[in-house]
């Protein structure tokens, strides 16, 4: 007769198991209703090789990462200029780029798979176990037309944080209904986030831990600039319960014709500013969000801004949202400007909303919670 101490530990690692293969929650905001590899049979990928094909191939899948998955020199090394445009420091980012104009040029040389992220193809879900699913030196990456994916409960980390081009940990390209849900992206050689051009519809960055503690950096001082870069031609972006650390710029870069809306987000430690961006036709909404210890939290910006200044005003969010917007808050930071824009408001119809806390409620919990390993 088994002992009941052993009947118990199985008990307890089928129940793990099973919280590992199933995605935790559901989407909300614009990527509200995706599905990914949906009742596919979860798959554990052995290796870097098979991950790669599972990602990459037209099957429904369900991709259960339960340890890390190191791609740092699976393909070698790239030789090539780098300038040092922002000191020569040993704690100084350095920038791939043959022409270094008047700054110093020097040889270096860089993985080269982090600068070729994986396409991940449609309807797949990727899920973490624990703190345990981790890819280290690639990214990834959604394109032409990829739709319908959960990444949910991973680290994506170590991309060449010495060079910038060094690699992104999370791209979008063309694509539609992604859900990127408490992951953690860690020491990159440029953007946490980046979104390209061509437009990406109804994505939701949920519960994530943009984490910019930096061996290098263009300030030579530990803190990231490469945060989010938002430059699609009509993207539509729900930025929700994110925690963004130790930043100092483009955080976010908003840009082209993107819909941003950014609640109860925890901006933490910025030493120089949050929000920048070049065009007029980016459009963003933000409410119940905190910045804590944000030196300048609106910078060089020309687009439209909804910054829910006073209860009064938010009420006229009720033609976007369905409901008032939330009051954000601002502590130890620079000034919020109040922005009353309301001329995008019709942008939201027919998109899910996401719903919104208080700030302060924000505050106590986003920064415990994000990340990998927080479910």
């Amino acid at each position: 007769m088994r002992p009941a101490f052993f009947t118990l530990a199985v008990i307890l690692g089928v129940t793990q198991l099973g919280v590992s293969q199933t995605v935790s929650g559901s989407a909300e905001g614009f990527a509200a209703g995706v599905t990914g590899g949906g009742s596919a049979e979860a798959q554990y990928p052995s290796d870097i090789d098979e991950l790669k094909e599972w990602l990459t191939d037209d099957t429904a899948r369900v991709i259960v990462l339960n340890q890390e998955f190191d791609f740092t020199d699976s393909e070698g090394t790239t030789s090539g200029t780098v300038c040092a445009s922002w000191g020569t420091g040993d704690k100084c980012q350095k920038i791939i780029q043959d022409d270094c104009g008047d700054s110093t040029a020097l040889s270096a040389s860089w993985y080269t798979a982090a600068t070729k992220p994986i396409d991940v193809a449609s309807n797949k879900t990727i899920l973490g176990v624990e703190d345990k699913g981790i890819i280290k030196g690639k990214g990834l990456r959604f394109r032409d037309g990829a739709s319908n994916i959960i990444v949910q409960n991973i680290q994506v980390t170590d991309l060449n944080p010495e060079y910038v081009w060094g690699g992104d940990a999370i791209s979008f390209d063309g694509s539609d209904l992604i859900w990127i849900d408490h992951v953690t992206t860690a020491r990159t050689g440029r953007q946490h986030y980046v979104f390209g051009f061509d437009t990406s519809t109804r994505v939701t960055l949920s519960n994530n831990f943009i984490n910019g503690e930096t061996p290098y950096s263009t300030g030579c001082d530990g803190y990231t600039y490469w945060t989010f870069e938002m430059v699609g031609k009509a993207d539509q972006i729900t930025l929700q319960s994110n925690y963004i650390y130790k930043t100092t710029g483009r955080s976010p870069a908003l840009s082209g014709g993107t819909l941003l809306h950014a609640v109860n987000n925890v901006w933490e430690d910025n030493n120089g500013h949050a929000l920048e961006g070049g065009e007029a036709t980016a459009k963003g909404l933000f409410e119940g969000n905190v910045w804590s210890g944000v030196n300048t939290i609106i910078g060089d910006y020309k687009g439209v801004l909804f910054t829910s200044p006073d209860s009064s005003t938010n009420e006229e969010c009720n033609s976007a949202l369905g409901r008032s917007c939330v009051v954000n808050l601002v502590t130890d930071s620079g000034e919020l400007t109040a922005y009353k824009d309301t001329s995008f408001f019709t942008d939201f119809s027919g998109l899910t909303i996401a719903p919104a806390t208080s700030a302060s409620e924000a505050q106590a919990n986003v920064p415990s919670k994000a990340g990998a390993g927080k479910l």
